[in-house]
């Protein structure tokens, strides 16, 4: 049997002892899949939760040809993160999403190292982006959607 490797396993991969599973109200899911996964992942992840809004989108992560599924779980269903998946915002207007972690890092590089929870980002230069971190750096993976599924 050929062995897998963890995609993205350095960026932003939470502990699953430290994330409070019943403080994920509002979160988007973010899991990344190879592309000969993407069928079986949302087969699994669609019969082991209630997936809001009936809908996972599948984009492509141009740079390495690799694939990212978002989704939105209910709540109450959560038991566990599935593995390789990572809690992500989404800035609806610009299809961005990031973690706390890369907003933080970008307000840094363009606010001469200094963090300000007020500092106005141009969410355009960042449209169809995932904004990661990697060892405290900022990694810009530009993304195109590849399929929505309806459920």
């Amino acid at each position: 049997m050929e062995q897998t490797t963890t995609l993205y396993s350095p960026f932003d991969i939470y502990d699953r002892e430290t994330i409070n599973i019943g403080d994920v109200t509002n979160k988007l899911f973010c899991t990344f899949v190879p592309l000969d996964g993407v069928d079986s992942f949302i087969e699994d992840i669609s019969s082991q939760y209630t997936i809001l809004y009936n809908k996972i989108f599948v984009l492509h992560i141009k740079s390495n040809d690799e694939y990212v599924c978002t989704y939105n779980v209910d709540q109450p269903n959560i038991n566990n993160i599935p593995d390789n998946t990572i809690l992500v915002h989404r800035k609806k207007e610009t299809n961005t999403l990031y973690t706390i972690n890369a907003l933080n890092e970008l307000i840094k590089s363009l606010n001469e190292g200094i963090v300000d929870t007020s500092f106005r980002i141009d969410w355009q230069h960042y449209k169809n982006t995932v904004m990661l971190t990697q060892q405290g750096d900022l990694k810009l993976l530009r993304t195109k959607i590849y399929q929505i599924v309806e459920l």
